[in-house]
């Protein structure tokens, strides 16, 4: 097939935003953000053999690449509205390419996102989305906000994708749960919204916590005591490791796409009231340093989360 032919067949797609002018099939897209709202506008980009094995589902791949970005925009508080797509391809093989979309589509569908274009070429495979979405003006949730006394918080579990990266590089097997957590994340857009007014900085865990909240720590010049035993793990992590090996999967592991983020402790009734997936690990201190504390003591295990280079 041809570029276009592929591009005419697998990305028309039925999602049809008011908010877009001119959508994909002309040089540039042309969209309108609403009054008193501001683009917040994300990059992610997935090579294949670094960021997934080469022989993933190509569903999950379609998946994936979308939601790592719009677990950035969750971080901010925004609402997704629309995404550019550039991919590469070895080959234009039909029925890979059709997986893939499914998985691209069903979460795009999910979060009533357009796409408005992009690009399509051949060589090895890597994907890069752009995904944009609004905030109220002048509302943003960063990772410079965070104040001494704030509690720190995280939604979900912790270390369950980092669980299933070891089992398959060890070649062992790996729970179902863990291994949908690492191929198909849910990017917690609603947590996102709702923490806006609330929260005082943000985050979305793609590298580790540990890694993640020194970001926050870093930008908002403060510190931080996370209590390592209140770290929230599933039945399956606690099933599969030791708790010292659970411990380092979560405070380690990336892929985990959940939020942490800051709250001064009046809000945390308003939070508590809205029974959100969320749990108090620590506070944010004004000694400049991350402190891991357990049973009462300095925790001495390791901290590093992923680097590319």
């Amino acid at each position: 097939m041809t570029e276009f032919e592929v591009i005419e067949k697998f990305f028309k797609q039925t999602i049809q935003r008011a908010d877009v002018v001119l959508g994909s099939g002309d040089d540039c897209a042309i969209v309108a953000v609403p009054p008193q709202q501001q683009l917040a506008v994300t990059t992610d980009t997935l090579v294949s053999g670094v960021h997934f094995f080469e022989n993933t589902a190509a569903y999950d791949i379609g998946y994936k690449s979308l939601a790592v970005n719009l677990s950035d925009l969750a971080a901010m508080g925004a609402r997704p509205a629309w995404v550019t797509l550039a991919l590469t391809l070895p080959a234009a093989d039909e029925k890979w390419l059709a997986e893939f979309c499914s998985g691209f589509f069903a979460l795009a569908q999910r979060f009533n996102l357009q796409l408005i274009g992009g690009d399509l070429t051949r060589g090895p495979l890597s994907i890069t989305v752009q995904a944009q979405g609004f905030l109220p003006r002048g509302k943003a949730l960063t990772r410079a906000g965070a104040k001494p006394d704030d509690l720190i918080f995280v939604s979900g579990t912790l270390g369950d994708a980092a669980l299933a990266l070891h089992c398959l590089q060890e070649k062992i097997p790996v729970d179902e749960f863990a291994l949908t957590r690492l191929h198909r994340p849910l990017p917690q857009v609603e947590l996102g919204e709702k923490i806006l007014d609330h929260a005082h900085a943000a985050i979305d865990i793609s590298d580790g916590l540990a890694a993640d909240l020194k970001h926050i720590l870093g930008k908002s010049s403060v510190g931080a005591i996370v209590d390592v035993d209140s770290l929230p793990l599933s039945d399956v992590m606690r099933a599969a490791v030791s708790p010292e090996e659970a411990i380092a999967l979560a405070l380690n592991g990336g892929d985990d796409y959940e939020l942490c983020f800051t709250l001064p402790a009046a809000q945390t009734d308003t939070l508590r009231d809205m029974q959100l997936p969320i749990t108090c690990i620590g506070k944010i201190t004004t000694q400049k340093t991350l402190e891991l504390h357990q049973n009462g003591k300095i925790y001495h295990g390791k901290i590093a989360g992923f680097q590319h280079f």
